[in-house]
């Protein structure tokens, strides 16, 4: 039986949101039409927002359901990019973010002319405070991680979404990775603003906490000015057209639900189990160093470099030993190139190629931590001279 230890890329599936999913597919309807059938399906969809938005700390017309991540990043990014104010032209990007969000921000830059202005992280993977309040003024929007997915260091979304609205710039959060792991409070994290300024947008995922893929949202503020980038029917205040999915959208809901009840609870326990892990990789490979903070950090992440070891083989070998782990984001699978996130943190090139990311969740078990440990130790000793056969050849 496979050892899992990559909830960051996807956690199994609940038992509530299957559940949700099924018994949502026992009514017909679409939730737009104004029959009887229709109207019951309306509201299990505005049961399902009701409820996602206790959890998300909004109100649920905030919530805007889309098919994931991604797709709630996108939205939130250009929408307020074309709905900015004229003669605004610069994004606040900091360093080390989630590809979902790099990879828009970068198309903005290409097609869309906008200037970059980047703020670096520290050597534990934080914001610099200073550096993002300093890149504000007259910036069109700003953006940034609660948690990092990679190295799982945590973000003072609170202090952000501050400096945002000082400065009268929207503010996009990415929560992706802190969702069902720390308290995600849109609200409170806004503050009593009224204004286009601070946070204006949220994205969060289902998968991530035991949902089903395929499933995601952006929170609105109903402050924002936010261009949609997809029109057709009016839905979701206009600003995701499209026949909703309601049965995504009630498991979205019932598996955020069982997270965040469970949360402070399960946090402890992944924290001692975390902490064990490192312990124990630390005993039997002195060398292995923890990256991003040490314990202002995600409970279930353990992010570790591996000196001398290529991230990619200790992965296979792992992997052959039936232990999956990851080498970095899931978005990026498949491309054989070094961490941003570490390159971030001031790292170099070789150090950005070897390091695996461990990220427990609420499957996991002390049994996994120790069939990780035992195997451990032979994965990177086979790691190291396979690089140095590499090295030799070279």
């Amino acid at each position: 039986m496979q050892v899992y230890l990559d909830h960051a890329a996807t956690t199994p599936l609940r038992a509530e949101a299957r559940d949700a999913w099924l018994d949502a597919h026992r009514v017909l309807g679409n939730p737009s039409s104004i029959h009887g059938a229709g109207q019951a399906t309306r509201r299990l969809l505005e049961d399902a927002r009701e409820q996602l938005a206790e959890v998300l700390g909004c109100q649920p017309i905030e919530i805007v359901f889309t098919s994931g991540g991604t797709e709630a990043a996108n939205l939130a990014l250009k929408g307020l990019w074309w709905s900015r104010p004229e003669g605004r032209d610069a994004v606040v990007l900091p360093d080390g973010e989630h590809h979902a969000t790099l990879d828009v921000v970068s198309w903005l830059a290409s097609a869309e002319s906008a200037a970059v202005r980047a703020v670096a992280l520290d050597a534990r993977g934080r914001i610099d405070a200073d550096a993002f309040s300093s890149a504000l003024p007259g910036s069109a929007l700003a953006t940034a991680l609660v948690a990092n997915n990679e190295v799982g260091t945590l973000q003072d979304a609170a202090g952000l979404a501050a400096a945002a609205s000082g400065a009268s710039v929207p503010l996009h959060l990415d929560a992706v990775s802190a969702l069902g792991q720390v308290e995600v409070d849109f609200a409170a994290w806004r503050g009593e603003g009224t204004a286009p300024g601070g946070l204006a947008a949220m994205s969060v995922s289902a998968h991530k906490v035991g949902g089903p893929v395929g499933v995601g949202a952006a929170v609105v503020s109903r402050h924002a000015r936010l261009t949609p980038l997809v029109h057709g029917g009016g839905q979701q205040r206009g600003l995701r057209a499209g026949t909703q999915d309601v049965a995504g959208a009630a498991a979205f809901a019932a598996a955020a639900r069982a997270a965040e009840a469970e949360r402070v609870g399960e946090s402890a326990r992944l924290v001692a189990l975390r902490e064990r892990l490192i312990a124990g990789i630390r005993s039997s490979i002195p060398q292995a160093r923890l990256l991003g903070d040490p314990d202002d950090r995600l409970p279930g992440n353990a992010h570790v470099l591996f000196p001398d070891a290529a991230g990619e083989t200790l992965l296979f070998l792992l992997d052959m030993a039936g232990i999956a782990v990851s080498t970095g984001s899931a978005c990026q699978a498949g491309v054989a190139e070094p961490s941003h996130v570490v390159l971030a943190l001031g790292l170099d090139d070789r150090a950005a190629r070897s390091v695996l990311r461990f990220t427990l969740g609420y499957t996991s078990t002390s049994s996994d931590v120790d069939d990780v440990l035992a195997r451990l130790p032979e994965a990177y000793a086979r790691a190291v001279a396979s690089g140095a056969r590499t090295a030799a050849r070279s």
